[in-house]
């Protein structure tokens, strides 16, 4: 993996060369080279080890994901701020089957560093409502919901803000016993 200076510099090199084959007048050549230096600038702003694990997340292969992301050793310094925080929410996807206090730290970091999308960072606020809810914190909980509702404008999360909803109101009922009901005549007839 190349650090994000690297591969800043590795581009320039590249439109360097792009440009001295313009002026010797092998304008192919220098069309390529341009293209060439615009993959690293891309690369520079997305990571390409991030991105890997992004497309074995979508397969559910939570290891595969977790073999890309710890080929970033650093990632404070290859990283941009954007993707130290898609680094962590990552990180905090695939702890949370396992340590949800590990995975709270992980989608904490990913929310004070921020994400690109909204929606991503709406994913990260229900993912913090519901380790709140698993730790018994619902107001906290019902803030999360109601951020993270404000921030999924296209109503990608709808139906798993509503089964959170859902979730936390079922914690919130009373606990029934059952056969220990009725009134206290009906509990003294019963003992007798």
């Amino acid at each position: 993996m190349y650090n994000k200076v690297i591969k800043l510099i590795i581009a320039i090199g590249i439109f360097g060369v792009a440009i001295w084959q313009f002026v010797e007048g092998n304008i192919g050549n220098g069309i390529m080279y341009i293209l060439l230096s615009l993959i690293f600038v891309f690369l520079y702003f997305k990571n390409e080890f991030i991105l890997l694990a992004f497309l074995r997340l979508r397969k559910q292969d939570y290891p595969g994901a977790k073999k890309w992301l710890d080929k970033i050793k650093n990632p404070e310094t290859a990283l941009v701020q954007k993707q130290q925080g898609y680094y962590n929410f990552l990180n905090g996807i695939m702890v949370s089957q396992d340590n949800m206090s590990e995975a709270e730290r992980y989608f904490r970091k990913a929310e004070k560093l921020g994400l690109s999308m909204d929606h991503d960072m709406a994913m990260v606020k229900l993912n913090l409502a519901g380790v709140a809810l698993s730790k018994r914190r619902k107001q906290e909980a019902t803030n999360l919901l109601a951020e993270a509702q404000k921030l999924d404008k296209q109503g990608m999360l709808t139906d798993q803000i509503k089964m959170m909803k859902e979730n936390m109101k079922r914690a919130q009922a009373p606990k029934q016993h059952y056969g220990q009901g009725g009134s206290i005549r009906a509990q003294k007839r019963r003992s007798r």
